[in-house]
Parts: structure tokens; sequence; C-alpha cells
């Protein structure tokens, strides 16, 4: 009979090094061109409407593929779905840089009361099949933390999951400092998209050079089982099914224990994200009067802060403090961080960041942990691919409705953020607990 592969969990930190290496080489890319995207969208006709449709394109088509993705990963293996994934990523680059070889034709003009006047171009045009195509190939994240998820034993899970939110959290400190670097050149945003494909390329090859497989491999062929009534010529229905190989559908992830009010957190905590991130750069510009530079310090903090808490602190914490402890005393934290926002105060706006760098490196990866353990290990990339389309729907709605609730009540929109998040606190407390996050059975 044929024989499968059997997942084996690692300790230390070596062993985890190509996947966190893999996940930041992918941050790195995406994040060295977000500087520039909403500065080529207003050369290429488009308006502030138009940018926050780009930056929902991502999403939307997640939407669709990141499930799809997570579970082939279940069924044909993690290496194989990463890697098919890591080159739609490549893909999209090479359509993005093909936007700056385009003539910037006009398709269609809109002067709009509600939509407000644009120009929709033909590299604009591109540009959101480039973001569409890496939507729908989008599975890096989840199927990363289904990787991850196999090969961490439980009482390291919180503390590997730290791990890999730092390596998220480096690419986008070192990525729009390299953007900064590279745009400051004669060929302007062109350098950082080609940078950023060639990352791209060094990923792809990370993947298929560095990352051995560490599922369980679907059997080639069906046991060999003989039935004495096909002698006979009675037709008789095959009882058997391979583990690991059935479809899994919605219903069924939603079946497992707990699983309902985890994605439900998931939803809330993107939707609450998404809020603050079209808002705050508006806010930033308009309502606090700062420059590019000024905001792109505030990001760099926040984003060194998150490096900070998710890396020793986080450590340090999941080994004394219970797992939902730490999910719930995170989010009141960080949602304590969103309704400090409302003071225009620059000392209390990085007071603020500093509260959501430590609430959000404390709640998300024991969060991520949780849900990885109560997932069980049959179904890691269906519901870590459920879980990230859930995300997208959230960024999606957050993203569009974020910026339209900020034109009507301006920064109380932060106080929305903050409501949302605590609502995460109030399902979170209702999670089973399970003793200390470094001591999960």
């Amino acid at each position: 009979m044929p024989q499968a592969q059997t997942p084996v969990p690692v300790t230390g930190l070596m062993p985890l090094l190509p996947i966190l290496s893999i996940n930041f080489v992918g941050t790195l890319g995406f994040s060295i061109v977000l500087p520039f995207l909403v500065f080529l969208v207003a050369d290429w006709g488009g308006n502030a409407i138009i940018f926050g449709a780009l930056a929902s394109t991502y999403s939307a088509f997640q939407l669709i593929g990141a499930p799809i993705l997570g579970r082939w990963s279940d069924r044909f293996g993690r290496r194989k779905v990463l890697l098919l994934s890591q080159l739609g990523t490549l893909l999209s680059w090479i359509i993005f840089l093909a936007a700056f070889l385009l003539p910037a034709n006009t398709l269609l003009s809109v002067d709009s009361a509600l939509l407000g006047q644009f120009t929709l171009t033909l590299p604009l045009l591109v540009l959101f099949i480039a973001r569409a195509a890496d939507g729908l190939t989008g599975g890096n994240v989840s199927v990363a933390n289904a990787y991850l998820a196999d090969i961490t034993d439980e009482s390291h899970r919180t503390e590997n999951f730290g791990r890999m939110a730092v390596s998220t959290n480096a690419g986008f400190i070192l990525g729009p400092a390299l953007a900064g670097i590279l745009g400051a050149t004669v060929y302007g945003p062109v350098l950082p998209v080609i940078a950023a494909l060639l990352i791209s390329a060094l990923a792809a090859l990370m993947i298929q050079f560095g990352l051995r497989e560490n599922r369980p491999l679907p059997l080639n062929a069906k046991p060999g089982i003989k039935n004495a009534c096909k002698v006979f010529g009675q037709e008789t229905k095959e009882c058997y099914q391979l583990k690991g190989c059935d479809e899994t559908s919605t219903a069924s992830i939603l079946k497992l224990p707990h699983m309902p009010a985890l994605l439900a957190v998931n939803f809330l905590v993107m939707l609450g994200f998404s809020f603050f991130y079209v808002a705050f750069p508006t806010h930033a510009a308009l309502g606090l009067d700062w420059s590019v530079t000024d905001a792109g310090t505030f990001f760099a903090v926040l984003s060194l802060l998150l490096v900070a808490v998710q890396g020793p602190v986080l450590a340090r914490l999941s080994k004394t403090v219970p797992e939902k402890a730490l999910v719930v005393g995170g989010s009141l934290i960080l949602a304590g961080g969103f309704a400090l926002l409302l003071s225009g105060a620059g000392v209390v706006v990085y007071t603020a960041g500093a509260l959501i760098a430590l609430g959000n490196g404390l709640m998300w990866p024991t969060f991520m942990a949780m849900l990885s353990r109560l997932s069980g290990e049959r179904l890691q990339g269906a519901v870590q691919g459920l879980a990230s389309s859930m995300g997208a729907a959230a960024s999606i709605a957050g993203l569009i409705a974020g910026g339209l609730i900020y034109t009507w009540v301006g920064p109380w929109v932060f106080v929305l953020s903050a409501v949302t998040i605590a609502a995460t606190a109030a399902l979170a407390s209702a999670l089973p607990g399970s003793g200390t996050a470094s001591s999960l059975h």
C-alpha cells in the first residue's frame, strides 16, 4: 500500500528560518511599492475613490482564491500551493511593470458629484488587472500560516506565530525604506517595481529549493481492497475515504467547536483595522497636517514597536499569561489605542500608536495560534483559507466604508474602530482557555 508522509513538528528557530524568510521576502516585495501606489494612481488619472477601489481589488479577488488555495494545500501539500501562489505574485509584478510601457490613453472620463472627477486610462486599467491577479493567487499568508502550524508543537505555537508576525513587520519596515532610496533615482517608481519583481522571483526560488514539504501526502492509488461481490457482478459502493483527500465545505468548517466565534473575531479585527488604515493617512494629511515624511516616520515607529512586542515581549508573556487573557487584554489595549487617535496632539497620537502596537502584538499572534489549535490537524489549510477569505471581505467593507465615514464624521471613525475591536474582546472572552499560551495540550 502507498505510504503517506507524516509531518514532523520541529523546535527552535533554525528549522523555522525557511518559512520565516519566505514570509519576510514576500512582505518586502509588496511593501516596497506601497509608498508609490497613490501617486501612480493620481498620475494615471485616478482620484481617492479609485485608490480605495484599487486597494479593495486585491482583497476582492483574494476572497475567491484564498479558500481554494487553502483546501488545495490540505490535499496536495503546502509547498506546492505556496509556490503556485508566489508565481501568481510574480506574474502580477510583470503585469504591473508592463503598465509603465503603455500610453496613457483615456478609456473613460467621469465627472460626478458622488464619485468626483477621474479618468480611467490604459495603464490604470492594467494596474487593476495586476492587483486582481495577485489577489486571486494571494494565498501566501494563509498557506504559510498552515505550514507553520504543521511544523510547530503545541508548547511553542504562540511563540512561533509571534516570530511569523515579526518577519512580516520586518518586511514592512525595510520595504518603504528601500522604496525611498530607489524612488529617489532618475527612474522614479519604475525601479521599486523592478525590485519587487526580483524579490518575488527570489521568494519563488526559496520555496522551490529551500522549503521541504511537511504535509501528509495523498495516496497515489486506491488501497488494494478486494471485494468478493465484484466477482459475481454485483455493484457495490466503496466505503473508505482517504484522509486529507476529501472536499471540505464551509459548513463542515463551521461545525468545528468554537469556529464561528473564532471566524467572527477574525472578521471584526480585520474590519476595525481597515477603518484605521484607510482613514489615518487622510487624517494625518488633513487633520494633523503631517507631511509624507511625518506619516512614514509614524508607521515606521509603529512597525518597530510591533516587532519588539511580537518577538521578545510575547515570547516571555506567553510562558506565564493564559492564552485567552492575551487575546482579550490585547484587544482592549488595541481598542484604547484607536480611541486615543481622536486627539490632535502629536504626543497623544504616538502614545496611541504605542498602544496599537502593544495590543495588536499581544492579541493577533496569540489569536492565530488559538485558531490553528482549534482547527485540528486535518483542516488547517481549509480553515486558514476561509479565515483569509473572511478577512478579505472585511477589508473590502472597511476600506470602502472607512473613507466614506471619515468624510462624514472625521476622526470619530477611529471610535468605530475601537468599538469594533472591543467587540472582539467580548467574543474572545467566551472562547475556551488552555492555560498559558506556551503550555497548550
